[in-house]
């Protein structure tokens, strides 16, 4: 029996200094979710879940209402917690903070998560998700970095270098089958 999981990373946001919760879609994020809904609403997706992030959620609530389903939220699928009061990094710096942690799974900004803490917790979740919905199609509204460390627990080609290259809004199905996984993308 195979479940498939579709991880949606949520389309474009303002980074605008508001808190992380809250932040929403810009005007193109919301031009985004109305692609993920086109992408997926044919896919026969059996539940939703998401991130209790708004841009998360909003990224997959036309789809929710195309499929006349609820959205039910897990705080374990939110995004990595950066660092103390979630405070936003430069691009610079995020780059060479992003590779001290993908270099040690162990290290954290102050007050924030490491990759390792960071993947348990989402990685759990989705495994609860896994054995409540056992065949079925999932779809979950997610983040770039919550997404690669869950993806590069089954696969160690989903690091660094692949959370990079991936694009707002995203998606990227996941089979499970017996002892297998298997991961593609899908065009958005």
């Amino acid at each position: 029996m195979t479940t498939y999981i579709y991880m949606v990373r949520h389309g474009d946001s303002l980074r605008t200094g508001v808190d992380e919760w809250t932040r929403g879609l810009s005007p193109k994020g919301e031009e985004d979710a109305l692609r993920v809904t086109e992408c997926l609403k044919d896919e026969g997706i059996d539940v939703l879940y998401s991130s209790p992030y708004i841009r998360a959620v909003n990224t997959i609530a036309d789809l929710a209402d195309q499929l006349e389903q609820e959205i039910i939220l897990i705080d374990d699928l939110r995004e990595k917690v950066w660092m103390e009061g979630n405070q936003q990094l430069t691009d610079d710096d995020l780059y060479l903070e992003l590779q001290k942690m993908y270099t040690d799974p162990d290290y954290a900004l102050p007050g924030g998560e490491s990759n390792r803490e960071c993947q348990a917790r989402a990685v759990k979740a989705l495994q609860d998700v896994l054995r409540t919905h056992t065949g079925k199609k999932v779809a979950i509204g997610t983040h770039g970095m919550v997404m690669s460390l869950m993806m590069g627990h089954f696969s160690p080609e989903y690091g660094l270098d692949f959370l990079l290259q991936t694009t707002k809004p995203d998606i990227y199905v996941m089979e499970f089958k017996a002892d297998e996984v298997l991961i593609r993308r899908m065009p958005v």
